[in-house]
C-alpha cells in the first residue's frame, strides 16, 4: 500500500444556498443562481421545495427503524452488486485508501422494474415502503424544478430531461439510499481514513438529506484535483443547515451538459479528535436517467450515451484527469 496522504486540506470556500419560494415568477433569477452554483463547485443548498422539516424526521425515524433490526433481519434484503438496491454493511471498499466504508446502507427503488423483495417487510418496518415512495415522489417533484431551471440554463428542451428522467416510466432507474454511519466516539483514525471514500455520482442530480450537527461531508472541484482520488487536495466542507437539502451534479447530467456543470469528487472523511463521532445519518435520492434514455449535450462534445450504458459504468472509479473515463 502506498504512503498514507497528507492531512487534508480544508478550504472556506461558500457553498450557495438558493430559495425555490415563489418558483414559477422567479425561475428566471433561481435559473442563473443554480447555474453558477453548478458551473463551479456542483453543490449547493436549496430551502423553500415544498418537502416539510416534519417529513423528512420521519423518513429519518424510518431508516432507524430499520437499521436498529438485528443483522440477520436485515440481511433478509441484501443488497444486489449490480443494482445497489438492498441492505449492505462495511461492503465498500476504498481503492484510494484500502480500507471499507464505515457504515451500513440499504437503497430502495420504484416497483415497477419488479425489483424483487428489496423492501422491508411490514412485519418489521409497517409502513416502511408506503412513506419511502411518497417521499421520493416528492423528492422528483422537486429534481424536476432544478431539472427546468438548468434546460434554460443549458438551452435545452426541458421535455428531453423529462422523458428521461421519467420516474414513472418501465425502466426507471431512479433510486434512494438510507446511510447509517456508525458512532466512533473516543477512535482514532489513520490520516486519510473515509467513512466514505473520494467519488462522484454516476446520476443526473442528488438530493441528499442530513442531520444538523452531522459533520463530515467535503466538496473538491474536480479542475482543483491534482492527486489519485482528489486525497492530497483542497476539500471544501459542506455541513449541513437547518431547513436545507444539499443538491449535487452527477456524472450524467455533466455529460448530458458537455462538461458545463461539474460532477465533482465528494467523500465522507473519518473524524478527527475533537469533531463529531457521534452516528451520522443521511438520506440520498438519486434521479438517474431510465435505462433506455438516450443522453447527448447540445454541443455534441460526446457521442450518444443511453441510461444503460450508464448504469453498467456505476462501479468505475473517476479519475481526476476525467470524471466518466468509460463513456467518453
Amino acid at each position: 500500500m502506498s504512503a498514507a496522504p497528507a492531512p487534508p486540506v480544508l478550504s472556506k470556500r461558500e457553498i450557495q444556498r438558493i430559495s425555490l419560494t415563489n418558483f414559477e415568477s422567479r425561475k428566471d433569477d433561481i435559473t442563473k443562481q443554480l447555474m453558477k452554483a453548478a458551473t463551479d463547485l456542483g453543490f449547493f443548498m436549496i430551502e423553500d421545495t415544498g418537502i416539510s422539516q416534519a417529513e423528512t424526521d420521519s423518513m429519518f425515524a424510518r431508516g432507524a427503524q430499520f437499521f436498529a433490526l438485528d443483522d440477520k433481519v436485515k440481511a433478509a434484503v441484501p443488497c444486489d452488486p449490480a443494482t445497489f438496491v438492498g441492505w449492505e454493511r462495511d461492503a465498500e471498499v476504498s481503492p484510494a485508501t484500502g480500507f471499507a466504508d464505515h457504515k451500513e446502507s440499504i437503497q430502495v427503488a420504484y416497483d415497477q422494474r419488479q425489483w424483487g423483495s428489496h423492501w422491508p417487510v411490514d412485519d418489521n418496518c409497517p409502513g416502511f415502503r408506503d412513506e419511502a415512495l411518497t417521499f421520493m415522489g416528492n423528492c422528483e417533484s422537486v429534481v424536476h424544478k432544478l431539472l427546468e431551471c438548468f434546460a434554460i440554463g443549458l438551452g435545452m428542451p426541458y421535455e428531453d430531461f423529462k422523458k428521461a428522467l421519467d420516474n414513472s416510466a418501465q425502466d426507471c432507474n431512479s433510486a434512494m439510499r438510507f446511510m447509517n454511519y456508525y458512532d466512533v466516539t473516543g477512535r482514532t483514525f489513520p490520516t486519510g481514513h473515509m467513512r466514505v471514500m473520494p467519488h462522484t455520482d454516476m446520476s443526473a442530480l442528488t438530493l441528499l438529506f442530513q442531520r444538523v450537527g452531522e459533520t463530515g461531508l467535503e466538496v473538491c472541484p474536480g479542475r482543483e484535483a491534482t492527486t489519485e482520488y482528489a486525497m492530497g487536495d483542497e476539500w471544501t466542507p459542506c455541513n449541513p443547515q437547518q431547513g436545507a437539502i444539499t443538491v449535487n451534479i452527477g456524472d450524467a447530467l455533466m455529460y448530458w451538459s458537455d462538461d458545463k456543470l461539474k460532477s465533482n469528487f465528494h467523500r465522507v472523511r473519518a473524524p478527527n479528535p475533537g469533531e463529531y463521532q457521534k452516528q451520522r445519518c443521511s438520506i440520498a435520492y438519486f434521479c438517474q436517467p431510465c435505462l433506455s434514455a438516450v443522453c447527448q449535450g447540445p454541443l455534441k462534445k460526446y457521442p450518444p450515451i443511453t441510461g444503460q450504458q450508464m448504469a453498467e459504468s456505476r462501479y468505475m472509479v473517476s479519475s481526476p484527469q476525467s470524471h466518466l473515463p468509460t463513456w467518453h
